[in-house]
């Protein structure tokens, strides 16, 4: 018995690190993408439709087994509101103003400058060697964050990396959130009610970007945007999050993030033609060499992980 609940375990870490790395492809190929589509869409009404509509192609699958614990319901609340309502049109926004490659990089450096606020807001003392690898980590997103401005003075890029670093911050609420959530629910469950209680605290903003703009043309752009958002990024990347985060700690969940600016550049360059400036090359250099300044953690990738698991087995 001590052995088949070990097999057991080991197989939950392997699947739960491969869904991770799937879910961070996902959502790297996914930046670009939404950034192609808000050309056509409007950032409030995307994410409504993203959300909703992936809930409710998830009632099939929960209807039988519908069960949540009610001790969770305020914390299922605030982080719907949180990586919702507030995260992903803070993200929208950002790519509208900013190159989708940026994104990742950002996105990267959530974990390396939570410690940081740690340091300012609950005065925690951390080595010599964390808070310098967290200051050059900062110096890198400070760089991306406004690099418009070094490279063609003041612009819209500069508040839409800004966004995109405040979205960061919402995503790294969310992780620690969920993870609580998790002990005494399961991730589809999890994942449909965060989507249903998300989507419609959006309702209000929608309604009135529908009386500002208008609604949108059905595209084909824009239909092939909204099945990604829908298909993918929302109901395959967040069940397969959700599934790794209750089965792997989440101080690991931040090595896969590692993955998103190679998903990002391979799509955003040909659909997107942006481009890898000097300035972008840095800022990547810099949060990258925090993050392992810090931790450690450029050697310890998702594949590092996995070869982990099996040298244990």
């Amino acid at each position: 018995m001590p052995f088949r609940n070990f097999l057991i375990s080991q197989n939950k870490t392997k699947l739960a690190i491969f869904a991770l790395i799937f879910a961070n492809i996902i959502w790297g190929a996914g930046l670009p993408i939404y950034k192609w589509t808000l050309q056509v869409i409007p950032p409030f009404t995307f994410a409504f439709l993203r959300f909703f509509l992936g809930a409710v192609i998830l009632i099939p699958f929960i209807f039988k087994n519908f069960k949540f614990a009610k001790e969770d319901i305020p914390q299922l609340f605030f982080v719907s509101i949180i990586s919702i309502t507030f995260q992903i049109p803070l993200l929208f926004f950002g790519l509208k103003l900013a190159p989708s490659i940026n994104a990742p990089i950002i996105i990267s450096a959530g974990p390396i400058i939570l410690l940081g606020a740690s340091i300012i807001f609950f005065k925690e003392k951390i080595s010599a060697k964390l808070l310098t690898g967290t200051l050059i980590s900062l110096l890198g997103v400070l760089i991306l964050i406004f690099k418009p401005a070094l490279e063609a003075g003041f612009s819209g890029g500069v508040l839409g990396n800004f966004l995109i670093f405040l979205a960061t911050i919402c995503s790294v609420i969310q992780a620690l959130i969920v993870k609580k959530i998790m002990k005494r629910n399961g991730p589809l469950i999890t994942v449909f009610l965060t989507f249903l209680i998300g989507s419609v605290s959006l309702l209000p903003a929608v309604l009135i970007e529908y009386n500002s703009v208008g609604f949108f043309v059905l595209s084909t752009q824009a239909v092939l945007g909204i099945v990604y958002a829908i298909m993918f990024s929302s109901v395959l990347g967040y069940f397969f999050f959700y599934f790794g985060l209750k089965n792997i700690k989440v101080s690991e969940t931040g090595i896969f993030t590692y993955v998103d600016p190679i998903a990002t550049i391979l799509v955003a360059v040909p659909l997107l033609n942006e481009v890898i400036t000097p300035s972008y090359a840095i800022a990547a250099f810099l949060v990258f060499s925090g993050i392992y300044i810090a931790e450690g953690r450029i050697h310890y990738h998702p594949f590092h992980l996995l070869k982990k698991q099996a040298s244990e087995f």
